[in-house]
């Protein structure tokens, strides 16, 4: 690999399955020190173990902010700095009909996509300036771009992700923090069999057809662009929804 992360930090919420964890291998690869934090801490402990060298775990619920201060605090003890942080943990509810989301599920979906942001945003913003600059990568979708039926809620929280990347990085420009956010068509990991509703092969051909280029996001293509929005070459690089989508949004 380049070194394109070389000497630099990066957490990784959800970081220990799908996306999270295509990102997480592809930031070790590139010579950056990676923390991955999931609340399947066994599944993180597996990857990190897996992965060697500059990889660390931490169990985390990343709506309680006391678990969120421990994942910025143990980042800086095992290396020292915080340069990167991927807010990719996500939840979603079956596909259906809007009036079939139950309370409970709706609050979550609330907590783990939108608040957790909030929640990272103010551990690691004092870390960030005090080294003058960072960068904070948002996982929405291209559900907040273009809605799909059936997953109102979650398409309401994924607009609400890049609304608030948005926002963040005019406000954080000054700090010279950039904020991107990434939006990936609907991909082979666990939560696919959910956005489809029942995991079939005439439902999987039907979502197939939305995307123009014939085939579902993969974790190293989410990696591939997570890798860029990190890396130098992305240094004017601020307040984007990154549509990897295989022109699923055209």
């Amino acid at each position: 690999m380049s070194g394109r992360l070389e000497g630099k930090t990066a957490i990784i919420t959800g970081g220990a399955a799908g996306f999270g964890e295509g990102i997480a291998r592809k930031y070790a690869q590139e010579g950056a020190a990676v923390i991955i934090a999931d609340l399947n801490g066994i599944a993180a402990e597996k990857l990190a173990d897996d992965i060697g060298d500059n990889a660390y775990f931490i169990e985390t619920d990343v709506t309680v902010r006391s678990d969120v201060k421990a994942m910025v605090a143990h980042a800086v003890e095992k290396t020292g700095r915080l340069d990167i942080v991927v807010n990719n943990a996500g939840y979603t509810h079956r596909n259906c009909p809007l009036t079939q989301v139950d309370e409970n599920n709706f609050d979550r979906i609330l907590e783990v996509n939108t608040k957790a942001i909030y929640l990272t945003t103010l551990e690691v913003l004092p870390e960030m300036e005090k080294q003058g600059g960072g960068v904070i990568i948002n996982t929405a979708s291209t559900a907040g771009i273009r809605p799909r039926p059936g997953l109102t809620w979650y398409n309401a929280s994924k607009g609400w992700v890049i609304t608030a990347t948005k926002s963040m990085a005019v406000e954080l420009a000054p700090q010279n923090i950039r904020v991107n956010a990434l939006c990936p068509v609907a991909g082979e990991t666990g939560m696919l069999e959910l956005f489809m509703g029942e995991d079939t092969p005439e439902k999987r051909q039907q979502f197939r057809e939305s995307i123009p280029l014939g085939r579902f996001s993969r974790p190293e293509d989410i990696a591939n662009a997570a890798l860029w929005l990190a890396s130098d070459e992305a240094q004017f690089i601020t307040g984007v929804a990154l549509e990897v989508d295989g022109g699923r949004t055209i």
